[in-house]
């Protein structure tokens, strides 16, 4: 008898350890939009226990995080308009599940779901003149990305060459806490060639919200490691005028 009630016992929590699981100035920042390197990041099941309910923020998401092989700070939320933090949405989109659009005048990216829903985000994307908008790809995912400033970049503000090294494939900067890519990185590619466009964490989180960027997409830390869990590499993403 005891052995039976140990299995119904051990079944029950496994039941709830699944279930668990499954819930849970812009100019010179134009480099940030550049180069890459660094490990690869394949796609892994996102914790959407980690979200609160419907039209609500979790502020728990936005601290410290372990885990990684850099420090991710507690995110100063009275620095961010809390319209901008991470939340479960109503959505109406012809766009199919999975896929990621990004609305540039409202500062948001959503993350299409079934049944008129979105994860939505809130982003910072480029100032006026460095727009960018069309249909691409996620052709790359990287973790804790380096970056490499173009020539160009270089001779025109040499001064953040004192921040750099050389890399394998070049000059620039390791991944890090201190590199503006942040700890994740989604390379954006339009018929097979590289936009140099990204959708990317970034060290300046009080940026999210405003048109700040040299064109690319940039999120708080913890919000472009969660979206990184949820998207595949070939992920179809919309960027929207």
């Amino acid at each position: 008898m005891l052995s039976r009630v140990l299995a119904v016992c051990a079944a029950m929590f496994a039941v709830s350890l699944s279930s668990a699981a499954n819930a849970q100035n812009c100019e010179r920042f134009l480099w940030q939009c550049q180069g890459y390197s660094g490990g690869s990041g394949g796609p892994s099941v996102s914790n959407p226990g980690m979200d609160s309910g419907f039209g609500q923020v979790n502020t728990a998401v936005y601290g410290a995080l372990g885990g990684e092989p850099f420090p991710v700070s507690a995110v100063s939320l009275t620095d961010i308009d809390p319209t901008f933090l991470r939340q479960t949405v109503s959505y109406n989109t012809s766009e199919a599940p999975g896929t990621i659009v990004v609305d540039t005048r409202s500062h948001f990216l959503y993350f299409v779901q079934a049944n008129g829903r979105a994860v939505r985000y809130g982003v910072g994307v480029g100032r006026e003149g460095f727009g960018w908008s069309g249909v691409a790809t996620i052709h790359d995912k990287r973790e804790w990305p380096d970056w490499y400033p173009p020539k160009e970049m270089i001779e025109r503000q040499p001064e953040i060459k004192k921040q750099m090294s050389e890399l394998q494939s070049g000059i620039g900067m390791h991944g890090g806490p201190r590199n503006p890519l942040g700890a994740r990185a989604m390379y954006l590619w339009q018929d097979n060639k590289d936009t140099l466009f990204r959708i990317h964490g970034t060290v300046e989180p009080w940026t999210v919200g405003k048109s700040v960027s040299s064109g690319c997409i940039r999120m708080i830390n913890q919000d472009a490691i969660d979206l990184f869990q949820r998207v595949a590499v070939g992920t179809k993403v919309v960027v929207l005028h």
